[in-house]
């Protein structure tokens, strides 16, 4: 059995009096696509720069191809690629002179470097822009060349944080098309997003809140976490329906999914045989009910707002 390509045990990170990672421990197998899920300031670009080996941890460790990732990180460096969250290459050079700079950088030989440049150009689909200056490059492009940049020395792993931002969907897709080759080619791939829809591309996911992991597991496990039903409604007006049922202590959460209220609720089928009795606002039209089964986008809600009753144990 092969080693694991990433190992956290109990890493955190302070800055002054604010705990950015907070006892962090996960294993990360070779092979996978590891989806970091949090929102913005939950943690998950301080622990990748952690990683990375530019962000010393306050405590606890981190090990990449059993490499300590702060005390051996100038050999450690070798074994990952890594793509910012913002474009960070030379925006005044072109698509090729890019790639051959973070070549050298890396120490790729003279000799290897040709023929790796033809094959990262034909794999992050750049070949017709070599000629190109990155700084005209579109959004969706410019993250392809950080990509092949960061795979310019052969990387078994590589990070990347939050590489979709900010694109529309068709760069969106192209990006993950490039993951899921990446993969299939045997590379790690630790992928930070905030996008639920991303979270169901993983073979893997860890939801992070405030510094703190909330769970770990495939995306069907995490969706099998749930242990209720989850009870959907068309009420109009919807938005006064929306707030009125967020009242309602029994009700733990509703959210808005393309005109239906979705209910979170510890007893939803108790909850929904008293309102076939008596549905108690008179001033909402009730339309019609189904049960839906849990999205990504539930489970990060109900981790992420503490909905116990609606979970199970948290899975790790």
């Amino acid at each position: 059995m092969s080693e694991p390509a990433i190992v956290l045990d109990r890493l955190s990170k302070s800055f002054g009096e604010t705990e950015a990672v907070q006892d962090l421990s996960l294993t990360i197998a070779p092979g996978t696509i590891f989806g970091f899920l949090g929102a913005n300031g939950a943690g998950k670009t301080t622990t990748i720069r952690m990683l990375c080996g530019l962000v010393h941890p306050t405590s606890g460790s981190a090990r990449i191809a059993d490499m300590d990732v702060w005390r051996d990180r100038h050999l450690a460096r070798s074994k990952f690629g890594y793509v910012a969250q913002r474009f960070s290459l030379y925006r005044d050079l072109t698509v090729e002179e890019n790639i051959r700079f973070f070549g050298g950088a890396c120490r790729v030989s003279r000799t290897e470097l040709p023929s790796r440049v033809e094959r990262l150009l034909a794999l992050t689909d750049l070949k017709e822009k070599r000629d190109a200056m990155a700084d005209n490059l579109s959004g969706g492009m410019r993250q392809m060349l950080a990509v092949a940049c960061a795979l310019v020395h052969d990387p078994p792993l590589v990070f990347l944080d939050e590489p979709t931002s900010g694109l529309d969907p068709v760069h969106r897709q192209q990006i993950w098309d490039l993951l899921y080759d990446l993969s299939h080619r045997g590379i790690t791939i630790f992928v930070t997003t905030h996008y639920m829809d991303e979270a169901e591309r993983c073979t893997e996911v860890g939801f992070i809140e405030q510094g703190r992991l909330l769970a770990k597991a495939s995306p069907r496990r995490l969706k099998e976490s749930f242990q209720v039903k989850l009870l959907e409604i068309d009420v109009e007006p919807v938005m006064p329906a929306l707030v009125r049922l967020r009242e309602l202590p029994e009700i733990l959460g509703v959210s808005l999914r393309s005109g239906s209220l979705r209910l979170y609720a510890a007893d939803p089928e108790k909850l929904f045989a008293g309102w076939q009795e008596q549905w108690p606002f008179p001033e909402l039209r009730w339309l019609r009910h189904r049960w839906v089964e849990p999205d990504m986008e539930d489970v990060f809600t109900a981790y992420s707002q503490g909905y116990d009753a609606v979970l199970k144990p948290p899975l790790s």
